[in-house]
């Protein structure tokens, strides 16, 4: 396959899903409007750039081929990303993304990116006066604005975003297609979104066993809260978040838990407190305490630790576990964290802990993707072995997801 999404077709990509639906190049060609001779030319485009036989031309018709099936599985949810994107924002075409091109869709994805026209052009081959033109066309198609502008500036409205979402996840669904054929040469990507609970050791762990078995596997680590991450997984800039898990359930989302964590209250080495007894509530409220910020399961947790009694008092309140860790070694301060968190501060005897786990703070580690998300093999290994990292690091059952996740991602 072409080595740019943007380098297809996307009346081509349309038609194949036509030509396996009729079995027919000339059936297929009056459904996306397209001359016989027209679509023939274009399949033996896309069988070119993709680097094998879509189907077999038989006496009784069509046939697709067992790669053909891979590509059409990806090209058929690209579109419906598409149309999902555009739909209820025109009402001047009933299906306004059969108009749209790919030169279209670049020029309005790489505005939205840059967030300036000179800068989008620079971005893609395209003149500034092409992607003006581009956007434009693109509007028209869809009979209203999708973008604000401002001087120089520009951003998407709220029509705008919703397009954006459905163009980026139809080239995941694309690049996808490249990587499971092989065509991408230069390593296949995982981008994932790492709560804070991950960072300290299951997702570095995870990442360094896909680097050893998988050398052409690369990474982009991006993170953030939930808050800052959940957009970017919907939008399909990442496509997993790996961390703590939400207590509720979330229509376009699919948790998937990995194991139990337990907070600790975590201080110095030399603190008072350091050691495998529990102090009284009283003592425990006699020290000052480092807090994560309003309103965070976190801070939740620890403000129902002091329940109908005065708070303890709270000279810092910080959310980055290197500050935290620091501080907690320069003074008798005390906090709530993973065990994870502190571990290697603890190995190394600069932090202890304070008692056993506490009661009642456990929270679910685990994977948060998008329901409508198909891994590719290699990404489909890093979630296997996030799966066996937990498993055997927690000692704690893991969820047979691995063996379902088709089911689970196809659920409505």
């Amino acid at each position: 396959m072409a080595a740019d999404p943007f380098d297809l077709n996307l009346r081509h990509l349309r038609a194949l899903l036509a030509i396996q639906e009729t079995g027919s190049i000339t059936a297929a060609a009056d459904a996306v409007s397209l001359s016989q001779p027209a679509l023939t030319q274009g399949l033996a485009k896309l069988e070119k750039q993709i680097g094998y036989v879509l189907f077999e031309r038989r006496s009784e018709g069509m046939v697709i081929t067992p790669v053909g099936t891979i590509v059409i599985e990806r090209v058929r949810a690209a579109i419906d990303h598409i149309a999902m994107g555009a739909r209820g924002l025109t009402r001047v075409f009933s299906h306004p993304e059969r108009l749209m091109t790919m030169t279209q869709l670049r020029a309005f994805l790489a505005l939205a990116d840059a967030g300036s026209f000179v800068v989008a052009a620079a971005n893609t081959p395209f003149s500034h006066t092409a992607v003006h033109r581009a956007v434009g066309d693109l509007e028209q198609v869809i009979g209203g604005k999708l973008v604000e502008r401002r001087g120089r500036g520009v951003w998407l409205n709220a029509a705008g975003r919703k397009l954006a979402r459905g163009i980026r996840l139809a080239l995941g669904e694309l690049t996808a297609a490249m990587t499971e054929l092989g065509v991408e040469t230069e390593g296949e990507l995982i981008a994932f979104g790492a709560l804070p609970l991950s960072r300290p050791f299951l997702a570095p762990t995870a990442m360094g066993r896909l680097a050893q078995e998988q050398p052409l596997a690369r990474f982009e680590v991006i993170e953030g809260s939930w808050r800052e991450l959940v957009e970017p997984l919907r939008d399909g800039r990442v496509d997993l978040i790996v961390g703590a898990l939400r207590a509720f359930d979330i229509t376009d989302l699919h948790q998937i838990p990995l194991y139990e964590d337990r907070l600790v209250i975590a201080c110095g080495s030399r603190h008072p407190l350091a050691g495998p007894l529990m102090p009284d509530l009283d003592t425990l409220a006699s020290y000052p305490w480092i807090v994560p910020p309003a309103n965070t399961p976190l801070r939740l947790i620890w403000e129902r630790m002091f329940e109908g009694r005065d708070l303890p008092k709270t000279p810092i309140e910080c959310g980055s576990v290197m500050i935290i860790g620091r501080l907690l070694t320069e003074g008798h301060f005390l906090t709530l964290l993973s065990p994870d968190q502190v571990a290697l501060q603890i190995r190394l005897g600069l932090l202890a802990r304070v008692g056993p786990p506490l009661d009642d703070s456990s929270r679910m580690i685990g994977i948060t993707t998008r329901r409508s998300w198909r891994p590719t093999a290699m990404q489909r290994r890093f979630l296997e072995l996030l799966g066996e990292i937990a498993r055997t690091s927690k000692d704690r059952p893991v969820s047979d997801w691995i063996e379902d996740q088709s089911e689970q991602t196809a659920e409505p």
